[in-house]
């Protein structure tokens, strides 16, 4: 009976497990990346973090699983890549959403509030998505598993190639907070494919209750997928890694960020000193730079088609020299065959060398990586003054999908042969021929039209005013699909 009793070990409670979490909270955060030391102001939303003290409100809707994840440690690292095989049930929980019937009303709706936005690219050709909290619906109107079910078909066109997320946090209330029991839900929904290619999550304006909730899932998460998340106390410091200005970040956002740093006068003055150095480096003011007046000849990211074609007396079938660089690199049948090519992001360290080096008319060098080369290719289209498929026939692109499988071929041959200026079309062409050979070894490189066409649909066209949208790039795509699919009888090869 003694010996019986020595070998008993009493079941710690999830309470117990919860209060020694949020006990050493404030300690456990010091692993945790962050972009500032600035955590001395607690934004007060229309509710606070008291209900996680009552760990017995919440913590019995989690799954049974659960509580021995929260004992589990990941202090020696074993769970890595493949942490989804611990995670029970993780690929039957993505496979019910994704196969369940999808309210498509519903999605619309959704779409309009702006909840989740595609906002294009960032320096390296990361496709950037934002979620708003304060566009979240409320819960009433919308049911928890519908939401997940539209975030998760959202990013699905978009995480087989590197992303990042931006959640901002602000607006989430009582009235449209998910249960918490949904956060772990929505975690095991997003399969490896959602999260081998996100390259960064940033939080922005997080709140203790942010902090708290993913000290109790961090003993279940991959350290990998941990070093990935980032707070973000101000929007300055986002500046550092994203150009706020494509973000399209919501105005109630933008006013409560001016809230915060009223309250805070050391991080007000640093992003004083930011948002200067942002407007010097900037030369918005073509006063203050004369040279952005005059560029130098050799010039060729940043300007338009004309101007590289007139600096360059011998640029054969207007194909900038560094898109020919680009092309006969990645038409070696190694880099052809590299997995992935298009779809992953390169250093941009490394990258913006090889801008100066080719603005300077320098010789440049990929350093045997055929994703420096892509990148640099996708840079470059991205960078045009005006894009490759011109604003002019941006609105006609966007009705595309509207179109009948019968007028499509017409309508198309119409924009590119006729439509579409001489320069403009001759680059087209060179670009999409070797796109050709890059789907034609899809068994190996994984590059498929549709993936293609994902990759580079928004660097071929985007709007004059304002930023692309979630509703502009599915049609971008499409139409870049299409002529993928058809070139020989567009481009008449």
């Amino acid at each position: 009976m003694d010996g019986m009793e020595s070998e008993y070990q009493p079941k710690p409670s999830p309470i117990r497990a919860f209060q020694v979490l949020h006990a050493s909270s404030q300690e456990a955060e010091e692993a945790n990346t962050s972009l500032s030391d600035y955590h001395d102001y607690e934004p007060r939303l229309e509710f606070d973090d008291s209900e996680l003290m009552a760990a017995s409100t919440y913590l019995t809707t989690l799954p049974p699983d659960t509580e021995d994840y929260l004992k589990r440690s990941t202090s020696d690292g074993t769970i890595e890549e493949n942490f989804e095989d611990a995670l029970a049930g993780a690929t039957e929980v993505y496979t019910e959403i994704a196969d369940s019937s999808l309210d498509y009303d519903c999605f619309a709706e959704l779409a309009e509030t702006g909840f989740v936005e595609v906002v294009g690219d960032d320096e390296i050709g990361r496709r950037i998505i934002i979620i708003s909290a304060c566009h979240m619906p409320p819960s009433k109107d919308v049911h928890p598993d519908i939401l997940l079910r539209y975030i998760t078909s959202t990013l699905d066109k978009f995480v087989k190639q590197d992303y990042s997320v931006v959640y901002l946090h602000y607006g989430l209330t009582s009235k449209n907070k998910p249960p918490l029991s949904w956060l772990w839900k929505a975690y095991k929904a997003f399969d490896r494919n959602f999260k081998k290619n996100l390259k960064a999550l940033y939080l922005v304006h997080p709140t203790n209750l942010i902090r708290i909730v993913w000290q109790m899932l961090r003993p279940a998460i991959s350290v990998k997928f941990g070093k990935k998340v980032m707070y973000v106390n101000y929007l300055h410091e986002l500046q550092q890694h994203l150009d706020l200005d494509k973000l399209c970040i919501p105005e109630q956002v933008l006013e409560y960020d001016k809230v915060l740093l009223s309250k805070n006068p050391r991080a007000a003055a640093m992003a004083r000193q930011m948002g200067q150095t942002s407007l010097n480096s900037s030369n918005t003011n073509p006063a203050m730079n004369p040279e952005s007046l005059s560029p130098p000849a050799t010039q060729q990211f940043g300007v338009s088609l004309q101007f590289i074609k007139e600096n360059n007396v011998n640029m054969i079938d207007s194909v900038p020299p560094v898109i020919r660089q680009c092309v006969d690199y990645l038409s070696q049948p190694e880099a052809l065959e590299t997995e992935g090519i298009f779809r992953r992001s390169a250093n941009i360290t490394v990258i913006k060398e090889l801008q100066r080096a080719c603005n300077k008319g320098e010789p440049i060098s990929f350093r045997d990586d055929p994703h420096n080369a892509a990148v640099l290719m996708k840079t470059f289209l991205r960078d045009l003054e005006e894009p490759l498929l011109t604003f002019e026939l941006f609105d006609d692109i966007l009705k595309f999908q509207t179109w009948s499988n019968s007028e499509k071929p017409q309508k198309v041959k119409l924009l590119i042969l006729e439509r579409l200026p001489l320069d403009n079309y001759r680059l087209l062409k060179y670009i999409f021929q070797f796109l050709h050979k890059v789907q034609d070894r899809s068994c190996v490189n994984k590059m498929t039209c549709s993936n293609l066409a994902v990759v580079f649909g928004p660097n071929l066209a985007w709007p004059a005013v304002g930023q692309m949208t979630l509703h502009m790039i599915a049609p971008v795509n499409a139409f870049t699909d299409f002529i993928l699919e058809n070139q020989k009888t567009i481009f008449f090869i």
